[in-house]
């Protein structure tokens, strides 16, 4: 029987990309593995995506496990700058990016008690922005964003992959 190994990897999930391509080696997984947003921009680089630019003003939102733990900040900026009329950072960015509150399996329990839900804490700092779109890179972040946003629709939160898709030419 031949065994075929994958070339590349790709995840949406900052999460799993970790797991993948930085635990799995540990048990004889030798994997080459990327985030989508890499991928994305493999793709544009490569003239396979042609975007048109018109996604008003996008504040992006770093996963932890994607820009702290995995340093991968300059993609989905990348990505944002090639869609967006301009790219409003947060305070709170990059390797020093705040959490979305899912960290520590919060996803799965209640929070403890306190004046403000981190996820409602990141949520009004990038409503603070002034932005028309709050961009996301993690499954995860994108339901703890979404459920602190409570169905409003006052600040559209999308996956990077839905804004490159909204913006492709032809």
């Amino acid at each position: 029987l031949n065994e075929v190994k994958p070339k590349t990897i790709v995840a949406t999930c900052p999460h799993c990309l970790h797991t993948l391509k930085n635990e799995y080696g540990a048990f004889g997984g030798d994997y080459s593995v990327i985030h989508h947003s890499e991928l994305l921009n493999e793709l544009i680089a490569a003239g396979k995506l042609k975007l048109n630019g018109n996604a008003g003003k996008v504040t992006f939102h770093d996963p932890c496990y994607l820009g702290r733990h995995n340093e991968i900040v300059d993609e989905p900026r990348a990505l944002l700058a090639g869609t967006a009329n301009s790219l409003i950072e947060m305070s709170r960015n990059t390797d020093q990016g705040f959490c979305c509150g899912a960290g520590g399996a919060q996803m799965w329990k209640e929070e403890a008690e306190g004046e403000e839900r981190v996820s409602e804490n990141r949520l009004n700092e990038a409503k603070n922005t002034g932005a028309d779109c709050l961009a996301v890179a993690c499954p995860f972040c994108m339901i703890m964003l979404e459920d602190a946003a409570a169905g409003s629709e006052e600040l559209p939160i999308k996956d990077i992959a839905e804004i490159i898709l909204e913006q492709l030419e032809g």
